[in-house]
Formats: structure tokens, C-alpha cells, sequence
């Protein structure tokens, strides 16, 4: 091929927190290690632009029993107790070594210790990439990987990609792979995400790899209107409001943003963060400074004033699905490629429900353990491995199977996808018929994008990356028909009580032709799968 060949010990795909980790811990390992982003490394990525929370537990029995248990049944209790411990430990030893290692400048509290339960992503992520370069690794910006490539027995072996500023394709031959490129948030618009465009699950399903929980894919963020910030967490002091100026009965961030959604449909839906005294107000400021940042340029007090909000979509950014790991490397189904971050599943961690820092304890562990078996697998092939013939495993987007169509094609997929899982009524007040119904739109999408889509130049990524959404989204829905209840964020409005009998995991895939199946748990559950409220239904 023309263009940039490169050979490699261990090939990471990605560039935020699950990417740097595999990446840094690979190299530390000693294998010879680059990392491909999308974007530029440090940068982009929902972290990047943000803070977040980390599930930071100290080793205290009490403490890391009260910190599993309160997640679990929010999850109805899909999660995995040894994951959890697992995920528990190696986040405190890996915020340990970034304290130290990586000198992240954690604040003190007034005993005078740090406060490690939280990170502000551009700092966190600016000290990552510096960490990554130091260990040895060569990253490359701006090259999106556009397929995987496997050797003759179906095993990973490398990727093929596009370097945008270069304007040349590239390829990486690999002892194996490390999938971390976040979730797919379909390009609604929340900051940070426009590179979560579901890329990594496709290039997984393309190889023959399985996903899982992808029902639990229907997480909207609260913003303020024609802004993208969705970060929520503050919005706990919120009291949200008609557009006659009365209250919304039922609304709230927890528990009640069906309620926003439902009431959106119709007219707008105002906020204003009235339940915040002084001390909290200050607090909050420090804590989460981008936050208040979109307030501040509108010429806006959340605090005493009140604004119109938007829900937006964050799909499997902010949701539990994704390529189903099946190793406590996190390896999948097909050797030689391993699956980390938000491209990953986080169902042994969170269940059906993700929320606070189970995102970043989760980038961190599953980083950490896909970089070093990634790099013993790359090892165990011995030498010749780099010799191996490569097979292209990418299709749509790449290889049409018909007459290629119009070059920018890949915009009437996006805003074709975009109109089946953006809307409330079809995404999160989900139901049977209506998710039958954008099923069948999406599946005729995928068959059109298969036959034709197809574009070069400056545009080569984005064809496959509008396949990559249809393909993410069809997963989604295929999944959710199949869980014929309301059980953690996967609520159905025609199944609205949550059924013991599907105390299981969703596992799916495929390409052309989707299907699912059950996965038994493990591990019994640790409380009873009682029966959940009944979901409130919109008239």
C-alpha cells in the first residue's frame, strides 16, 4: 500500500483515559506500542473537555461494601461483585500513581489530605498523553482507523486508517489490538462527542466480535438549551419549571427526566438551580468551573435566574453497552483483539445503569488490564508475527457491495440514523411499536449503506463512520425489543415493571442480519431482583 506501514508490538485504537492506559501500561510493559486517535491525543474525547468523577474507594471493607451495594440495584443487579472489587482496586492504585507518578495536582481538603474522587479532564488528559509519549509509545494524531486486519485464521493483526493532516492512508500490522474509542453518541451535538461515533463496534462486529447490553444504550444528558455541556450532577439542585413559570411536578436529574422528556414534546421546560445555598454554590464553582462556563458567556445566574433545557443524547457514551469481553484482560471473542473504555461493556461494573465515576474507574481498569494482555498475546505469537498475511476485514463505508453512490452519500445516513434515535419518543420513552417501527427504517438504512456508501479523499472516514452509527443503532433496538421489561436505564413503556425471569445479560451482533441472544450471569445476584416500580406512562 501506499502510505505510512508501520509493524508493532501492541496497536491501540483511541485517545482518551481507557486509550492512554492501555497504551501507557503496555509500554511500561515493555513492548513496542503506537496509539492511533481520531482526533489529537489529550484533546478530543468526551474527558478531554470536561471533569469527571472517579469511583476512588479506599480498601476499607465498610466503605467499598456501601460503595458496591449502592450501585447495584440501580443496575437491577446485572453487575458482577469480583469485577466490582476488581475495578475497585485497580482504579486506587491507578489514581495512586497518577497522584504520584503522573503528579496530578489534586486538591486538599482541610485535614489536608488530597481529594482524589475527581479529575478535571483537560488537565488529567493533557498529563496522559505526556505519560504515554515518556513510556515510549508513538502516537499518531489525526489518523482515524477506518477497519481492522486479521491474518488468514480470523485473528486481529493490525488496522488500516487515514491520516487527515497527511492526507494518506496508513497501516499498522500489530500482535494485537486494543479497542478503546469510546461509545456512540450519534453526533447529537454533546460536548466532546462528536468523535463517539460508535467506530470501535464495528470494527469488532466486522471481525466476528459480540457486544452486550446494548438495550442500556438510552442515556440523555441535561443542557441548557442550543448549548452542548451536559454535565448533570449539579442539576440535583434544580427545580425545573413550565413555560407558564409553574413547577414541574415529577421533573428531576434522578428519577424524573422522563418527565422532562415527555414534557419537551410539547413545550419548553425551564430550570433554575434554586435548592443550592451559598456554601454549595461556591463549591460547585470549584468542582466543575466548565459548568457555569456556558452561564457565564450567556450573561446567566443558574443559580437565581431561569433558562430553558434541552435533553441530548449520549447513547453509549454515558450508557452501559458495548463490545462484550469475555477475559479479565478484557479480550473478546477474537483473538488477538481486546476492548477497553466505553467501547467496551460495563455491565460486569455498573449493571444497567451508568452514572458518576464508574465511567472513569472503569477507563482506568479496563485501560490498565487490555494494554498488558494485549501485550502477552502479542508475545506469545514469537517471531514472524509482524510477516503475517493481512485480510482487510472492512465493508461498509469501505467496500460497497453494489454501484457506489454520491461521494457525501454518508449525509443522508447520519441524518437518517439521527431521526430514529435522537427523538425522546422513540429513544427514551421507549416502546415496542415504536421501536419495531425505526428498526425496520434503520435496517433499510444499513442495507442501502452496505450496497452504496462509499467515499475518498478528505471524506474516507466519514462514510464508514455513518455506517458505524446505523450499525450501533440497530444493535441498540434489536436488544431492547428483546428485554421485554423495565430493568436499570432500559425502560420499556409496555413493559413497565421489571421481571425476575430476565434476570440475564443481552448478548448481539451481526452485520447484515442482527441477532440476539441471553447470557445466564455468573454470580447469583446479591439481593433479590424484586419487581421495579411501575414506570410512569405517557398519556
Amino acid at each position: 500500500m501506499t502510505g505510512l506501514d508501520l509493524t508493532t508490538d501492541v496497536l491501540v485504537v483511541g485517545g482518551g483515559p481507557a486509550a492512554t492506559w492501555a497504551a501507557l501500561k503496555a509500554a511500561q510493559d515493555g513492548a513496542d506500542v503506537v496509539l492511533a486517535d481520531k482526533g489529537y491525543c489529550g484533546t478530543s474525547g468526551a474527558t478531554a473537555s470536561s471533569g469527571t468523577g472517579v469511583w476512588y474507594v479506599p480498601p476499607e471493607p465498610a466503605t467499598r461494601e456501601a460503595a458496591m451495594a449502592s450501585r447495584e440495584a440501580l443496575g437491577g443487579y446485572l453487575a458482577d461483585r469480583r469485577w466490582m472489587t476488581r475495578v475497585l482496586d485497580q482504579t486506587y492504585a491507578g489514581v495512586n500513581e497518577l497522584a504520584a507518578a503522573g503528579r496530578y495536582p489534586f486538591p486538599t481538603g482541610p485535614d489536608g489530605r488530597q481529594l482524589r474522587n475527581g479529575l478535571q479532564g483537560p488537565e488529567y488528559m493533557r498529563r496522559m498523553r505526556i505519560r504515554v509519549q515518556r513510556a515510549g509509545a508513538r502516537i499518531l494524531d489525526h489518523s482515524p482507523v477506518t477497519e481492522l486486519l486479521t491474518d488468514p485464521s480470523g485473528a486481529v493483526a493490525g488496522a488500516r486508517g487515514h491520516r487527515r493532516q497527511a492526507g494518506q492512508p496508513y497501516q499498522v500490522r500489530a500482535g494485537a489490538v486494543v479497542l478503546a474509542t469510546g461509545g456512540c453518541a450519534f453526533l447529537s451535538g454533546a460536548l466532546g462527542c462528536n468523535v463517539n461515533t460508535g467506530d470501535g463496534a464495528l470494527f469488532a462486529a466486522e471481525v466476528g466480535a459480540e457486544l452486550s447490553g446494548m438495550e442500556f444504550s438510552n442515556a440523555y444528558g441535561i443542557a441548557p438549551e442550543a448549548t452542548s455541556v451536559t454535565k448533570t450532577a449539579f442539576y440535583s439542585f434544580a427545580t425545573f419549571y413550565r413555560e407558564d413559570g409553574t413547577v414541574l411536578k415529577g421533573a428531576a436529574s434522578q428519577g424524573g427526566r422522563s418527565v422532562i422528556a415527555r414534557t419537551l414534546l410539547s413545550e419548553k421546560v425551564y430550570c433554575r438551580l434554586d435548592r443550592a445555598d451559598a456554601a454549595a454554590r461556591q463549591a460547585m464553582r470549584l468542582a466543575q468551573p466548565n459548568f457555569f462556563l456556558t452561564f457565564d458567556r450567556l450573561g446567566i445566574d443558574p443559580f437565581t435566574q431561569r433558562f430553558a433545557v434541552t435533553l441530548l443524547a449520549e447513547g453509549t457514551v454515558r450508557g452501559t453497552g458495548g463490545i462484550r469481553i469475555t477475559g479479565d484482560d478484557c479480550s473478546t471473542t477474537v483473538p488477538g483483539l481486546y476492548a477497553a473504555g466505553d467501547a467496551a461493556t460495563r455491565e460486569l461494573i455498573c449493571g444497567g445503569f451508568t452514572g458518576g465515576g464508574s465511567h472513569t474507574a472503569w477507563a482506568i481498569s479496563s485501560g490498565t488490564w487490555a494494554g498488558r494482555g494485549a501485550v502477552r498475546h502479542a508475545r506469545s505469537l514469537g517471531v514472524g508475527a509482524g510477516t503475517r498475511r493481512l485480510v482487510a476485514a472492512g465493508g461498509a463505508g469501505l467496500r460497497p457491495t453494489g454501484a457506489s453512490g454520491p461521494a457525501d452519500g454518508f449525509r443522508e445516513v447520519v441524518t437518517a440514523v439521527q431521526g430514529e434515535v435522537l427523538p425522546y419518543e422513540k429513544n427514551y420513552l421507549r416502546h415496542g411499536d415504536r421501536l419495531t417501527a425505526s428498526l425496520e427504517v434503520l435496517d433499510s438504512v444499513w442495507e442501502e449503506s452496505r450496497a452504496s456508501l462509499h467515499a475518498a479523499g478528505g471524506d474516507a472516514v466519514r462514510a464508514p463512520q455513518a455506517a458505524s452509527m446505523a450499525a450501533h443503532a440497530r444493535w441498540m433496538y434489536a436488544a431492547a425489543l428483546a428485554r421485554t421489561e423495565t430493568r436499570g436505564m432500559a425502560k420499556r413503556l409496555d413493559f413497565p415493571s421489571q421481571d425476575p425471569g430476565q434476570h440475564h445479560r443481552i448478548v448481539t451482533g451481526g452485520l447484515d442480519r442482527v441477532w440476539t441472544r441471553t447470557e445466564p450471569l455468573t454470580t447469583a445476584p446479591t439481593a433479590p431482583a424484586a419487581p421495579a416500580a411501575p414506570l410512569e406512562v405517557a398519556s
